[in-house]
């Protein structure tokens, strides 16, 4: 089941990113020959408004190829894609991965008007820390970091991940009793005991995993992603929200603690001792708890979750071009259909909706990050076209077509050949490790 799943979560991705390009090539009177979803062998298809509509064997992509991108074909037919002016062009081209930000705000919405959203909220400032000395306050909502706009207490989390907090003055801005207030906070070293781990702080689900640090004590202790804690100590661990109340009644020190978690079924107890780290702190914790929206708030913050994914595709691709993520953290759509599956089996025993809100927002997080990928100026995907879109837009004429054509081709070759290995590697991660 959990396959099923996944490839028709998949399957929707893509064919709400083809029909965009279908769509708009319809409105700007392009003929499309073949509308299809998946590669390979046709399975089963039907012939309807000079389009060849098809779902071929795998389901790893698909094709919405109009009169006139092939360069051996007739461009001068005047509904080929190159007869069209070049702003025509580019509005086909966007609308694919502009579609994929679409579905993905559609299901933020449905998301957040039934669980409501993440406000950025300073939940708890330490005394006479680096926040207190500010003039933060528990209560403020901060709207901005430095020269990030903040609107999801995930944003924030975001934030700090992806930029070092060193001795440079952070200045944050917050909404505080309707007003804005602008402070500047100055980070302080200090000594803090982790264990190298993060998870979710749902009250209505147990305390499952999400991360690991390589060389920390949960890591090292053997726990794994997915793990659900069920104890600490002597104080029983039902759900998220009890695990984060305990870290917040209970700091850790370097003495050893007991954890037990379940995998599998199976309940195993182990020893953990926090590892100490010397670093900056800000002095401050924020909220990642969900509150109910209104009507506005939903549509709101809806975008503001849809552009929270966007940013963060941007940093993890920052981060793989720096070689901050390694080969095999890099995944194909063997990989995303493989993560899909995974949700479904960790959420379907708590409820059909608990299920389907968890599959919703892994949606949300792919179809968003399908979107940029396909924004990027790499030949053969919608932004490598739109790159030659622009010069054309520069020059005031297009570039040779069989010249187009040849970068195009040769970076369809060079994604073809790296997609076979991100298949080999999800395959080897998935199934033999």
């Amino acid at each position: 089941m959990k396959i099923i799943i996944a490839i028709l979560v998949f399957g929707l991705i893509v064919l709400i990113h083809e029909l965009g390009h279908f769509v708009f090539a319809r409105l700007n009177g392009i003929a499309v020959q073949d509308f299809s979803i998946g590669m390979g062998p046709r399975l089963c298809g039907f012939h309807a408004f000079g389009t060849q509509f098809s779902v071929r064997l795998f389901p790893i992509g698909g094709v919405c190829m109009m009169l006139g991108e092939n360069e051996d074909q007739n461009t001068t037919d005047e509904r080929s894609f190159y007869a069209k002016g070049v702003w025509q062009r580019i509005s086909v081209l966007f609308a694919g991965p502009g579609f994929n930000f679409i579905l993905a705000f559609l299901f933020s919405v449905i998301i957040i008007a039934s669980v409501g959203f993440d406000p950025a909220k300073v939940v708890e400032v330490t005394e006479n820390g680096p926040a207190a000395k500010a003039g933060l306050q528990a209560g403020d909502v901060i709207t901005k970091i430095n020269h990030s706009g903040i609107s999801l207490g995930k944003e924030v989390e975001g934030y700090f991940n992806s930029h070092e907090i060193t001795e440079e003055p952070i200045r944050i801005t917050v909404k505080r009793d309707g007003e804005k207030v602008k402070l500047t906070l100055v980070p302080e070293l200090y000594d803090r005991y982790l264990l190298g781990f993060s998870y979710y702080a749902d009250e209505s689900k147990p305390a499952e995993v999400s991360a690991l640090s390589e060389g920390y004590p949960m890591a090292a202790a053997g726990l794994k992603v997915e793990d659900v804690i069920t104890k600490v100590n002597d104080t029983t661990i039902q759900t998220g929200k009890d695990l984060m109340d305990y870290f917040d009644g209970t700091p850790l020190t370097g003495e050893a603690m007991e954890v037990t978690y379940r995998r599998d079924g199976k309940e195993t107890t182990v020893s953990v001792t926090p590892k100490v780290f010397t670093g900056y702190t800000v002095g401050f914790s924020y909220n990642l708890a969900r509150e109910d929206a209104n009507a506005w708030e939903t549509l709101k913050y809806s975008v503001a979750e849809v552009k929270y994914w966007i940013v963060e595709t941007g940093r993890g691709l920052a981060r793989l071009f720096t070689g901050k993520i390694k080969s095999d953290e890099i995944g194909s759509a063997v990989a995303i259909v493989d993560i899909i599956g995974d949700t479904y089996e960790a959420n379907i025993e708590y409820g059909i909706k608990d299920t389907v809100l968890s599959i919703l927002y892994i949606t949300v997080f792919l179809s968003a990050n399908i979107g940029v990928m396909n924004l990027l100026p790499i030949p053969a995907l919608d932004g490598g076209k739109l790159l030659f879109c622009a010069i054309e837009v520069v020059r005031g004429k297009p570039v040779d077509r069989e010249k187009e054509g040849m970068v195009h081709f040769i970076g369809l070759v060079i994604l073809l050949i790296l997609m076979v290995f991100l298949i080999f590697n999800d395959v080897r991660n998935i199934f033999f490790k």
